[in-house]
């Protein structure tokens, strides 16, 4: 059975950051005067190996220390740690052997190179090596490639074992006797290396991959008789890429003249398919390599670079892969993987069936040093497919599988000259993701490097949505140059639609513009537009939901159109960095406006389009804990919240169903017939595709326009409906769990919860697991769900939107409620989250239950915001008690204040009364930013021994008092105790100093 593994770039990242461990740091180099003057001067050695390390991205390049006399030299030696020893001949008062004999004696861990002028001063000093002074011999020739190739083959010979058992790194074996032939040659042979390593680096997607790249690239191990080379050949048979030899050297310490033929005989024996190469000076060695199908280059040939060049492309892979007839003539050129993939299906049957013979496109990879993916496709045969047209189909799915896995949880650096459609995750500008992008490129590469989601659930394609990110340092050029910081540097900040106004004029930079007319010219999805600032999403306060988002149907026909819809779009949420909300939400933190920077996210939209409609199966929001558990759920196994349709209506706090994902068919909202009629979801959002306002009506401050609701009655006929939905008989008066044209739908998504037709709660028991796990907190997720659908989808889609961590009270000290403070308290809640003692709020602010209108709550909310407002400044807080679901944007399960209508809070009570039945408030974005704060939250439902002590209330002289509202201040603070460890709270007068805190 064939290999059918294409390879793990998580971990060859991860690998390939721990090859190359060995790096040469210092030499010293031991010269007469003159000879380090022909080096400097002529070879200008110190900036040709800083300029080659900076053209490689190599930190680090090695240090050359000059040593004029061998007193200076172990004067040196004695100083600092060396790693190699360059000697010259000539050296006063000693020649270079007997300096290398001493230095041995001393220093026996450093290598010890002798560099002469020609081969006439090796022969001086033929005999006087044979204690093992020196560890090779070299020809200087005035050339500073030289002093490079020492270097890499120095480093090649430390680091090769590690690297090719761990990386599989390449090896290349060069077989040469004579100092003089392997001097001149090492350089040229490093050269093309370079060369290749840099054409691979610059089609590298991100900084990571050109690491990977020029770490993984061959190294070159040098032999000086036909043992060591075979013993080389038995080491690193599995990664050698081709042994170049000479053809005379020794065999058992005698010279041979045959000994190249005779090691490339037995080494083409065990493999028949490796390039090999002789280099001789002797020309009647070329029909003895064409019988042992080796090729030859004479070296004393004038063109013998060209020959080395042309053998590394022609046989070895480097350059572009060349498309070519069995004649040799060329087809068509491939720079890359991704050009490969494009050419293959207009290549000639017989180009292919040519390189598929030869092993041509594994070699290639190999050079790329794509090792995994050359090594599933070798075993491989034109034997084992029909025909051409099957390989190519073969080759193109496979290409196209690993550039996506390569591409799995990476940020790309986006080039609007190189779009690649296969990119998940792509960033325009330098600058910071901002925290919600973060979230999706941490989510992004866990993904890729964690196997079990995709290995429990391999019938579900579990996604990130394509991603591009306009990182924050546009932003900052963007408000530089319309001088936009000007509007908080304002005594009065401009109101909402001022600010929208002015970002809405100013012009965005010119490099951005371009980056965004290339990206809209090849997407063609609807697109999210997105908030991502540098605070959004963080583990103290997230800022969650305070942030415009944007949708875009993108179909108009007109790319300009759909480009000045994105510019439009971008704006907008950069103008919502200096809106009122997150502006007042900032003050209740440590965080300045000033101070903060906006990146957006482009995010394709999932969904499939129903006729004018386009929007997912499902959206929701997981938590991995649980604030309010009850019956027998526990806090840990989390809570999660889904709707039909966009998130909307889940993040807005509407009417959503609430399951915990271990017992998905424990719904006590859905108890009885009247409970489901009453609870269940009746609306859905939905992105319309056509019928768009012109762009200057296009967008505003309040509602997305692209957006729109849609009840689930008027929506029979979706397919998503139809599969979500039971339906009512009200003959009957039964619900049943499928669907019938002729009765009322009912969304109880028994499909999903009942029958599992989708395992959405094990998934969402698994992703919250693992967020939790990756972050180390618990956190909260968005997702969406595709469902098959006949003739769009074959296979369902799950697609993680967003990763943040939950806001946790925190619980240093415990806090005890008696039954005295209960007796005591006029409020008491036994589903509360905070903890610890509260005692510096005087004030309390009420919805009044006696005057209280269910119709008229976006009329309390524009009392509390005015009676917030007189808290501004003051540095103090209040405690607001109403009914319903805080911050709900659905107009009958609570009171839809923003941040800014509650800025000055201190303690948040939510009632429930006959008129408003809403379930808790936990799966909203105004509930996470409010338990983000630590600001003490108490429900107090209308049963057990909750209560609110109205009568009390209504008792006290009111400070302020509106249609709806009753403020009321205190001589002296009220104490507020909530105990995190059993939900318990209680607030009553401050009648006394004895404290509850242990």
């Amino acid at each position: 059975m064939k290999t059918d593994e294409t390879g793990d770039d998580g971990s060859s990242i991860k690998i390939y950051h721990e090859i190359m461990a060995y790096r040469v740091a210092d030499i010293l180099l031991v010269s007469s005067p003159y000879d380090a003057f022909i080096m400097e001067e002529e070879g200008r050695l110190s900036n040709r190996i800083i300029n080659e390390y900076e053209g490689l991205n190599l930190s680090n390049p090695p240090k050359l220390t000059f040593a004029f006399s061998v007193t200076e030299a172990f004067e040196q030696l004695e100083r600092k740690q060396f790693d190699l020893i360059l000697a010259m001949p000539g050296l006063t008062g000693m020649d270079v052997y007997a300096f290398g004999r001493q230095v041995k004696a001393q220093y026996s861990q450093i290598p010890f190179y002798p560099m002469f002028h020609n081969t006439s001063d090796i022969k001086q000093y033929a005999n006087a090596n044979q204690g093992g002074v020196v560890n090779r011999s070299y020809i200087w020739g005035g050339k500073a490639h030289l002093l490079l190739a020492i270097i890499k083959n120095f480093e090649d010979e430390k680091n090769v074992a590690f690297d090719t058992q761990n990386a599989k790194v390449r090896v290349i074996i060069m077989v040469e006797d004579s100092p003089y032939h392997y001097s001149s040659l090492l350089p040229v042979l490093y050269k093309h290396i370079v060369i290749q390593t840099q054409l691979v680096m610059d089609d590298s997607i991100n900084e990571e991959h050109r690491i990977l790249k020029r770490k993984g690239r061959p190294k070159i191990l040098l032999a000086h008789d036909y043992e060591q080379a075979m013993a080389l050949f038995e080491r690193y048979k599995p990664y050698v890429l081709s042994v170049f030899t000479d053809m005379r050297y020794p065999i058992n310490g005698d010279k041979d003249p045959h000994a190249g033929r005779k090691l490339l005989t037995r080494i083409k024996s065990e493999h028949p398919d490796l390039p090999v190469l002789i280099l001789s000076t002797e020309e009647n060695n070329r029909n003895i390599a064409e019988a042992i199908e080796a090729q030859f280059i004479n070296k004393e040939s004038n063109n013998r670079h060209d020959q080395i060049k042309s053998f590394f492309v022609t046989y070895l892979g480097f350059g572009a892969f060349v498309f070519r007839m069995p004649d040799n003539s060329e087809i068509a050129r491939a720079s890359n993987l991704r050009a490969v993939e494009k050419l293959l299906p207009d290549i000639p049957d017989a180009s292919v069936i040519h390189h598929a013979r030869h092993n041509d496109f594994s070699r290639w990879l190999l050079a790329r040093n794509e090792v995994n993916f050359a090594l599933s496709l070798k075993p491989y045969t034109i034997d084992d497919f029909l025909d051409a047209s099957e390989i190519k189909r073969f080759l193109i799915e496979r290409i196209r599988s690993r550039r996506r896995d390569s591409r799995q949880g990476l940020v790309i650096q986006f080039d609007p000259e190189k779009f690649d459609a296969d990119a998940d995750f792509m960033k325009i500008g330098t600058g910071s993701l901002g925290g919600k992008a973060r979230g999706l490129a941490f989510m992004s590469y866990q993904l890729g490097i964690e196997p079990s989601l995709g290995q429990k659930f391999p019938d579900i394609d579990i996604t990130i949505p394509q991603t591009f990110v306009i990182a924050t340092d546009e932003f900052n050029i963007f408000v530089e140059k319309n001088k936009l910081a000007q509007l908080l540097e304002q005594d009065n900040v401009p109101d909402d639609t001022q600010v929208v106004a002015r970002f809405l004029k100013a012009e965005l930079p010119d490099r951005l513009k371009i980056n965004l007319r290339a990206y809209i010219q090849h997407v063609h999805y609807p697109i999210a537009v997105r908030s991502s600032s540098l605070f959004e999403d963080s583990h103290d306060q997230p800022f969650a939901g305070l942030y415009k988002t944007y949708m875009l149907p993108n179909t108009d026909t007109s790319t300009e159109k759909r480009l000045e819809h994105l510019i439009t779009a971008v704006k907008l949420v950069y103008a919502s960095t200096y809106l009122k909300a997150p502006r007042s939400y900032a003050r209740s933190t440590m965080h300045r406006t000033q101070d903060e920077e906006m990146a957006v996210v482009l995010q394709e939209i999932t969904g499939t389009r129903h006729k004018n409609y386009f929007y997912p199966s499902i959206s929701g929001v997981a938590k991995s804990y649980n604030f309010y558990p009850i019956a027998h759920l526990k806090a840990e196994e989390g809570i999660s919240y889904i709707a039909l349709g966009l998130g909307k209506i889940v993040v807005d706090g509407g009417k959503t169903l609430r399951f915990c994902p271990k017992y998905p068919q424990f719904l006590p909202q859905f108890s009885m017939i009247d409970d489901i009629m009453e609870n269940s979801q009746k609306y859905f959002y939905a992105l319309k595709m056509e019928g768009l306002p012109s762009p200057e009506k296009f967008f505003g401050i309040g509602e997305d326009p692209c957006v729109t609701r849609l009840d689930i009655a008027d929506a029979k006929d979706h397919p998503a409906v139809r599969v979500l939905c039971s339906t009512f008989n009200m003959q009957d008066d039964r619900i049943r769990d499928r669907f019938s044209d002729k009765d009322f739908p009912v969304l109880t998504f028994a499909n999903i919860l009942k029958y599992n037709s989708f395992p959405l709660a094990d998934i969402l028991a698994e992703v919250t697991a693992l967020g939790a796990g990756w972050m180390g907190t618990a956190v909260e997720i968005e997702f969406t769900v595709d469902l098959p659908v006949e003739g769009v989808r074959s296979r369902p889609r799950f697609s993680l939107l967003q990763i943040r961590p939950m806001g946790q009270y925190k619980q240093n000290f415990s806090v005890t409620i008696t039954q005295k403070d209960i007796k005591n308290a006029f409020c008491h809640s036994t589903l509360s989250l905070g903890n610890g003692e509260y005692k510096d709020i005087r004030d309390i602010v009420y919805v009044d239950p006696k005057t209280f209108e269910p119709n008229k709550m976006p009329w309390v909310a524009g009392e509390i915001n005015k009676i917030n407002a007189m808290f501004n400044d003051t540095g103090t807080k209040y405690v607001l008690i109403g009914p319903g679901r805080w911050g709900s944007s659905e107009r009958w399960l609570g009171i839809p204040v923003v941040w800014n209508d509650i800025s000055n809070v201190g303690c948040m009570v939510e009632t429930t009364i006959e008129s408003i039945n809403a379930d808790f408030s936990q799966g909203s974005h105004f509930f996470q930013n409010i338990t983000s704060l630590g600001i003490p939250y108490m429900t107090v439902q209308d049963k057990g021994n909750n209560f609110i002590d109205y009568d009390f209330l209504s008792s006290l002289e009111s400070a302020t008092t509106t249609r709806y509202l009753k403020h009321i201040r205190f001589d002296r603070p009220v104490r507020i105790l909530v105990d995190g460890t059993t939900s318990q709270a209680v607030i009553m007068e401050g009648l006394d100093e004895n404290p509850h805190c242990g």
